[in-house]
């Protein structure tokens, strides 16, 4: 066995998880603003060696009935084959939903989808197909939250699920190694309201790995914004400073839903490792979150909330699965200047936004292609020009 496969056999999720050295990102290859055409291995091959000039090695992805996923494992093998010292590692994704979901009847939350135990299943076989690139599989995203209104299931479904692949570990029909989570809202795991406080839930935090939690003070610049605002000491203050300071405190937000998944966590006797499943800062908004609401969005903000997030969760050795490496147009197909679709780092134009500026002056991307087109900056590189579209919370908070 030469050294490559012996390193990716001998890599395990223990060992991924929390170390530095294996930096994280949510993944999709979607390039045009409809799921059905899918991202080619030759295009995914494109976004792979970019994502590991930047050190990232381990990608989440969210489902496998897409030929997406296939895809990504086949060019992620591809390019093992090429080159002896390439590393990247999946978590898997399975999506889950409830009765009805997605359908014009009446979603039936306590009972589960005929479809999941499909995804379940192939979830399964892509595992045991490719065991040296798959070393984590995710029941469900966000499919607990009950904010998830068209296709949230009970905590029984996803125990149900869990439990499952934990027994098919014990009858050596998964990889042993593999480690079993959910990925979820930080209320989901038990870090909010009290009516997330079941059985079922602890049960589920006893059966799984570990816990892969979700934050996004983003969001709740609008729906929760306790913390976004300028204090009234900091009035003084230029507006970049202000606005470093409200980003300070968007960390801050989200380091305290952290803690409470793991207050509770421990609270009902349990202790074992907790990571970020997803957390970002869109760069765009028309909604809530744009020049005409909370004015959280834009890529100066993005990038220092990134920048926080990642040297936070650096120094505490959790993973943080950052939400996400490329923007996706299709995740709001109808309103192009919808915050869902500018999460990327990456834009769609293969420019790198601000977060990455420096990364490009340092020729980290040099050789580098997405779509054909080398990496370029946003803005052409005016910071001048991106000030002109960073605004300043209005709110007043006491100090």
């Amino acid at each position: 066995m030469n050294t490559r496969n012996l390193v990716a056999k001998e890599m395990t999720a223990e060992k991924l998880l929390g170390n530095v050295n294996y930096q994280a990102i949510c993944y999709g290859g979607y390039r045009t603003n409809t799921r059905e055409k899918q991202p080619t291995v030759a295009e995914i091959k494109e976004d792979l060696k970019i994502l590991s000039a930047l050190n990232i090695k381990v990608l989440r992805t969210y489902n496998v009935h897409y030929e997406e996923v296939s895809n990504l494992l086949k060019a992620i093998t591809e390019l093992k084959k090429l080159d002896s010292n390439f590393e990247m590692y999946v978590m898997l994704g399975a999506w889950i939903d409830c009765k009805n979901a997605w359908t014009g009847f009446a979603p039936v939350h306590h009972e589960e989808s005929p479809r999941n135990a499909i995804e379940i299943e192939e979830a399964v076989r892509l595992t045991n197909q490719y065991p040296e690139i798959i070393k984590i599989i995710a029941v469900g995203n966000e499919a607990m939250v009950k904010w998830a209104t068209s296709y949230y299931v009970t905590p029984n479904t996803i125990l149900k699920w869990v439990l499952h692949l934990q027994n098919l570990k014990k009858e050596h029909r998964l990889p042993k190694e593999v480690w079993i989570t959910s990925s979820d809202n930080f209320a989901s795991w038990g870090g909010g309201d009290k009516e997330y406080h079941v059985e079922d839930l602890n049960q589920l935090i006893r059966a799984v790995d570990y816990i892969s939690m979700h934050t996004y003070p983003m969001h709740d610049t609008h729906y929760n914004p306790v913390f976004w605002g300028i204090k009234e000491n900091e009035l003084p203050l230029s507006d970049k400073e202000k606005i470093d300071a409200a980003m300070v405190r968007a960390k801050e937000y989200s380091v305290a839903q952290y803690n409470s998944v793991v207050n509770y966590m421990k609270s009902i006797g349990v202790s074992k490792p907790v990571h970020i499943g997803e957390t970002g800062w869109a760069s765009m908004s028309n909604e809530h979150y744009g020049s005409e609401g909370s004015k959280a969005t834009d890529e100066y903000k993005s990038a220092q909330f990134y920048n926080l997030i990642r040297a936070w969760s650096n120094e505490n050795n959790i993973s943080c699965f950052y939400f996400e490496a490329f923007d996706e147009n299709w995740k709001d197909s109808k309103n192009p200047l919808g915050s869902e679709n500018h999460f990327g780092l990456i834009n769609l134009q293969s420019q790198a936004k601000y977060v990455f500026w420096n990364q490009v002056d340092a020729q980290v991307f040099k050789g580098l292609t997405r779509n054909g087109k080398p990496i370029t900056k946003t803005y052409q590189g005016s910071e001048k020009a991106l000030w002109l579209e960073v605004k300043v919370p209005n709110s007043i908070l006491k100090n």
